[in-house]
């Protein structure tokens, strides 16, 4: 297959973008060589290298920013992700976007479906719900991947954000009373891998399996890591943030199942991966 990869600097992008080219022909474009919110530079990407698919990573994920730059996230998540389904359709290829947990209000108390009805609180889960229904509209072979709470080698992230404090701080506090799914990159870019080959459209939930809170997430990278860290546990109203958050971001995998693919690993497994090819990457 051809595969295009918008946001191939980015956290996810990088990732899709090795491991697609281990068997497939891959253009991965960053946004020095693609400003998505130019529908003529999407076409002319997309007409030039004429994809079998388009892995759509680029996003605007500043949560709390996207408060105040409303416009800002709309043009990238909303009418960057229409350009990408309309040059999409005219050329016959399949769009796959990667969409968030953030479309839901988190209000919920049962792992979300993803045939339920989402219910955005914040800009940037309305922004990328926008992008859902762009592409939903305008692509006729489309798959939208929900994913949640995303780490991995490259760019920054929860994971690297406490082992960089874990150097000077012997105690931290983080939060309790948001619950979700943790998702390593190379994992996601697996699951894209198995998706993107088959003609199994609609929307999936990925994340890796199993939930936690940020409290217990924390925990569990400095017992793996083996730092003696103490983590104490807080509410998210002794760290207000601009952007409301999710109490509870659990997606259930129904799709994933229903559709015979193989369930993503379990949240820790992949963590103890991380760390270990992390610590690598840093020797």
């Amino acid at each position: 297959m051809k595969v295009l990869v918008t946001g191939a600097n980015g956290q996810l992008g990088q990732d899709v973008v090795a491991l697609f080219a281990e068997q497939h022909e891959v253009r991965g474009l960053g946004r020095a060589q693609l400003d998505i919110t130019e529908l003529e530079q999407c076409l002319e990407q997309v007409e030039s290298f004429r994809p079998d698919v388009i892995i759509h990573c680029a996003a605007y994920t500043a949560v709390d920013q996207a408060e105040t730059d409303v416009d800002g996230a709309y043009r990238v998540n909303a009418v960057g992700t229409r350009n990408m389904a309309v040059a999409a359709e005219k050329v016959g290829s399949k769009l796959c976007y990667i969409s968030t947990d953030y479309v839901f209000d988190g209000k919920g108390t049962s792992p979300y479906k993803e045939y339920d009805k989402t219910n955005p609180s914040g800009i940037y889960g309305k922004s990328k719900e926008a992008g859902e229904q762009l592409a939903i509209s305008l692509c006729s072979r489309y798959f939208i991947v929900r994913t949640s709470w995303v780490y991995g080698l490259h760019g920054n992230n929860f994971v690297k954000t406490m082992l960089k404090l874990s150097e000077d701080r012997d105690r931290l506090k983080v939060v309790h009373d948001q619950i979700g799914s943790p998702t390593f990159t190379e994992d996601l870019a697996g699951f894209l891998l198995a998706l993107v080959g088959t003609e199994k459209y609609g929307i999936y939930h990925a994340s890796n399996s199993g939930t936690c809170s940020w409290y217990e997430f924390a925990k569990a990278i400095f017992e793996e890591s083996g730092k003696a860290t103490i983590v104490e546990p807080c509410t998210t109203d002794e760290f207000p943030r601009p952007a409301p958050r999710p109490s509870y971001s659990v997606m259930d995998h129904l799709s994933i199942r229903i559709n015979g693919f193989s369930e993503i690993r379990p949240w820790r497994e992949a963590l103890v991966d991380f760390l270990h090819k992390y610590s690598q990457v840093k020797a």
